[in-house]
């Protein structure tokens, strides 16, 4: 701790690092040292024996080098090997002035819809594209991959299937469906218990009752059909059908929609989003009118203010799973938010007429190389494709790729006979030679001029299949086709939103810390971003060590034996978790056990993702101080002791204190048999001081892009590893392209790729090496000296509802609003609405506990923001009080009126009961600095009855 420069990379960290600062903190606290506050703070139960022992925290030349290292130990080729990943070209407008800026990769899930309106606006331009492309009339703001969007569509159609006859048959999967989407399907069922068969539907539908089908367009194979028959056969069987697509044939293909779908899937990677070695990339689902209710994931709605002018929020609130628990029908809770963004400005960039020539070229190469190849004896299984072709060569086929590695270009080695070849944006006719070449085949000529050859002709879409309907006719996707247009549009948006780069985010149980531009340089490097996930591993030694170092330094941090990175999101950790616990019941004879203690406080996404595991729920009661019941946990283990299987254990607990009971609560679980998942969405309280492997956790995730620095882009990426003690290794994810899901086989697979999200790793990596085990430790230390600094000095204004041993919290507190809700009619939303005018986002509001605000300061934030947030609550104290003394009516308050715009704050007429300063200036607020929010407060109930894009014009806020 110095002020000596140059400053370590923990001292750029970790924000109230100065002496005075700390000394401050801690008088207010009562303690005289940031160890002895975590002493006190930690019960001695659980506290780690020996200091973390990661090695030698590096400096930020030092971590870049040693990335440079990683990264110069993969090695990219061209890549067409397809299957889903396809590379691309991410505009240098959109990469610099979105993926590298603050302003959104720093943005938090817009929950609060007032402060990010250019957020939603990217994301409701993704929804819009998403149903023109796919024919369907709503579309949701993003799903997490493919594999997963295609399960979330069989489980959607199994629950909204209403054809008695249909309702309880077996889905159906097109054996042309991508193999990992087949595989993760089999993973999900065999948990849920319903009845999968993979078919080749050319050859028609198989027999038997059918629920639903899943289709894929083009097919793995790269076969284009058009299915209007087959889907109206499925549906006079009763059954939904399902399909999953690609966007950028869709500007060729006749829409699913168009074919008769009910839904539609499928990734956006292509528009815009770098390969990633997998992910993250954003997934869509569309449905027909009438489906929207059952729809996963979040919906943008379009909305109106106060003052009447557009406004967007989130639609359809109450299905947030979180909210649903054991009846949600999706555990998802991260979308990949950022990387739709993305994609929906990639639409925008090109417009209806550049994503057609992209998906024109792209076609014509595959054509030509298809002609090329039959020109010299080469069988081509297909006449009608878009992108990719498939060779058949007896017995050659590993001969072939091995070959064409050797000239710098990836296939698929589809079996001993086939190899397919997918063709993409970044395509050249040197590539489609090359690849010619290594068949024994001579070029067919410039793949743009492929349509006008005799040979190739014969190799165009099927006419059926044909689209000729229009799409993307908004005008956002006609107004920016120079960079400096949409340079300002992207500013524009940003310019909206309150981001982390202007603000500290103080939302208890998100910890939205530092996201270092050091830990973020390296993931849009070529040797990072350009690598198939499907490469072989003899290209991806860089990636892989990357991968099993970090994988290796989170087992030691938590005191796990094993960690896998494959969960791209939280959720997803918690789901493969059960299933490991699932699995190990299973191997033992105990499948019966299948009961999950879940306490009445956990994350909401713990009960969901118990359901998705097979497990029944039982909701264990929460005492008054907030700690689990034990009266009621002891009756409910007894009750179900034959059938336990596990407990879900929120650390610290979701109240933001150290239950001492942790390890007694743990050895009642496994003296009744059960095993003990222990949520680490609270690991940024424990890291360097408690481990829970070793405290009595058998299972836990981890969120990376809370605890270990990955932005929350604004609603995703996140990465949620599962880390497992030994017993539950065997059962940890395994790789998609490869399970196949046969009796006894372990590992169930539960995201798309092998190393799931890895694109983002670098940041995790990156953090823990150059902060080291002492570094993250005092960073703990740090967020907890932050975290009862709040609680001690906004105490007397708004009570911190629970506190642990010594009258401390861990990482965050609760601020209990109820008493000055019934007293003066002002609820915690006029809070976290006030706030904006005060240039904050508001904290975590009504969870766990309605009518309260959680907070969490993290460790990244300095003394003078926190000062500055903690006076802006004690003035909003003073307002309430306002309130409270009659000064004006709570619905004429500055609080129930805010947010206010500037519009409203110059308007001519003023007829409030306070000043226009006080509205727009409010305590210490500095005139320059102001962040104005571009709506008012917004009318939620307005937003879910308008979730067809009836968007408003392009100016509609300058008006």
């Amino acid at each position: 701790m110095t002020d000596l420069f140059p400053a370590a990379f923990v001292d750029r960290h970790i924000g109230a690092r100065r002496e005075a600062d700390i000394k401050h903190m801690l008088n207010a606290v009562g303690l005289d040292s940031v160890d002895a506050l975590a002493a006190a703070a930690v019960p001695d139960s659980i506290k780690q024996d020996a200091p973390l022992q990661l090695g030698r925290a590096l400096s930020e030349p030092e971590a870049l080098a040693a990335l440079r290292e990683l990264a110069g130990k993969n090695t990219p080729r061209v890549q067409m090997i397809g299957q889903g990943y396809y590379d691309t070209v991410t505009p240098p407008v959109i990469r610099r002035n979105i993926v590298e800026d603050p302003a959104w990769y720093t943005a938090y899930t817009p929950y609060q819809p007032e402060i990010s309106q250019g957020r939603l606006e990217a994301l409701l331009n993704f929804q819009t594209a998403v149903e023109d492309l796919t024919g369907l009339e709503i579309a949701n703001a993003s799903l997490l991959d493919e594999a997963t969007a295609v399960v979330e569509a069989v489980l959607l159609m199994r629950r909204a299937n209403k054809n008695k006859a249909a309702a309880g048959g077996k889905t159906v999967l097109d054996a042309d469906l991508f193999p990992q989407s087949i595989a993760i399907v089999k993973g999900r069922a065999e948990a849920l218990g319903f009845e999968v068969e993979v078919a080749d539907l050319s050859a028609g539908l198989p027999e038997g009752p059918i629920n639903g089908i899943v289709l894929q367009q083009p097919g793995a194979s790269g076969l284009v059909a058009d299915a209007t028959g087959l889907i109206a056969e499925a549906k006079e069987r009763g059954a939904m059908v399902t399909v999953a697509a690609d966007l950028l044939a869709l500007t060729l293909i006749k829409s699913p929609g168009e074919q008769g779908a009910d839904i539609a899937v499928g990734s956006a990677q292509r528009f815009g989003v770098p390969l990633f070695y997998g992910g993250p990339h954003a997934a869509f689902m569309s449905v027909h009118k009438g489906l929207e209710r059952q729809l996963p994931g979040r919906l943008v709605g379009v909305s109106k203010d106060d003052a009447g002018v557009p406004a967007y929020r989130l639609a359809l609130q109450t299905r947030e799973q979180h909210i649903r628990r054991e009846k949600a029908t999706s555990n998802i809770c991260t979308a990949q938010a950022l990387l739709a963004i993305v994609a929906s400005m990639y639409a925008v960039y090109h417009g209806p007429e550049g994503l057609k020539a992209i998906a024109e070229r792209t076609h014509a190469h595959a054509r030509s190389l298809a002609a090329a190849l039959e020109s010299a004896g080469v069988e081509v299984a297909h006449r009608s494709f878009f992108d990719t072709v498939t060779a058949r060569v007896l017995g050659r086929a590993a001969a072939i790729v091995d070959k064409a590695e050797k000239a710098g270009v990836n296939l698929r080695l589809v079996d001993a006979d086939t190899v397919g070849i997918s063709c993409d944006e970044t395509t050249t006719a040197d590539h489609v030679a090359t690849v010619a070449g290594v068949f024994g085949a001579g070029a067919a000529g410039d793949g743009l001029d492929a349509h006008a050859s005799s040979e190739a002709a014969a190799f165009a879409i099927e006419t059926p299949a044909v689209r000729t309907s229009s799409y993307l006719t908004h005008p956002v996707f006609h107004a920016y086709r120079s960079e400096t247009q949409m340079l300002r549009y992207l500013r524009r948006l940003s310019d909206r939103d309150l981001a982390l780069d202007r603000t500290m985010i103080p939302l208890g149980s998100c910890t939205m810390k530092l996201n270092a531009t050091v830990e973020m340089e390296a993931i849009t490097w070529p040797e990072f971003a350009g690598i198939h996930p499907f490469a072989p591993d003899s290209q991806t030694a860089g990636w892989r060590e990357l991968i099993a170092g970090l994988e290796a330094d989170l087992a030691a941090i938590t005191g796990y034996d094993q960690v896998s990175i494959q969960p791209n999101a939280g959720s997803q950790g918690e789901l493969a978790g059960l299933l490991a616990i699932r699995g190990y019941h299973h191997s033992r004879g105990e499948a019966q056990r299948d009961v999950c203690l879940i306490p009445a406080s956990a994350h909401g996404t713990n009960a969901a993702s118990a359901v998705l595991a097979g497990m029944k729920v039982v909701v264990v009661a929460t005492a008054a101080d907030g700690t689990i019941d034990h009266a009621d946990l002891e009756a409910k283990i007894e009750a179900n002791r034959e059938s336990l299987a596990a407990i879900m254990i929120t650390y610290p607990s979701t109240h933001g204190v150290y239950d001492a009971d942790v390890r007694e609560v743990c050895e009642l679980v496994h003296a009744a048999g059960g095993q003990v998942y222990i949520d680490g969405a609270n690991m940024n309280a424990l890291v360097g001081l408690a481990q829970p492997g070793k405290f009595g956790g058998d299972v836990s995730h981890l969120n990376l892009h809370k605890t270990f620095c990955i932005p929350h882009g604004g609603g995703g990426p996140g990465v949620g590893p599962v880390a497992a003690r030994a017993h539950l290794a065997p059962f940890m994810p395994g790789d998609a392209a490869a399970w196949q899901g046969g009796p006894g086989e372990h590992g169930v697979p539960v995201s798309a790729s092998r190393f799931g999200s890895a694109g983002v790793l670098p940041i995790s990596w990156a953090y823990v090496k150059l902060m080291g085990g002492e570094g993250l430790t005092e960073a703990t230390k740090s967020a907890l000296l932050a975290a009862n600094y709040i609680a001690k000095r906004l105490d007397s204004s708004f009570p911190v509802l629970y506190t642990g041993e010594g009258g401390l919290v861990a990482h965050e507190c609760i601020l209990d609003l109820r008493e000055l809700t019934a007293k003066t009619g002002v609820t915690a939303e006029d809070v976290a609405k006030r706030l904006i005018d005060y240039g904050f986002h508001a904290p975590t509001l009504a969870f766990p506990v309605a009518g309260t605000l959680m907070v969490e300061p993290t460790e990244s934030e300095d003394l003078g923001e926190i000062d500055r947030f903690i006076d802006a609550m004690i003035a909003i104290r003073a307002e309430i009080d306002q309130v409270g003394a009659g000064e004006f009516a709570v619905a004429e308050s500055p609080l129930r009126r805010a947010p206010h715009t500037a519009a409203a704050v110059v308007s001519t007429e003023w007829d409030r009961p306070y000043t226009r300063e006080q509205a727009a200036f409010p305590g210490k607020v500095r005139t320059q600095d102001k962040y104005f929010a571009p709506v008012g407060r917004i009318d939620g109930a307005a937003g879910d009855r308008n979730l067809v894009c009836a968007c408003p014009p392009l100016d509609a806020f300058e008006d």
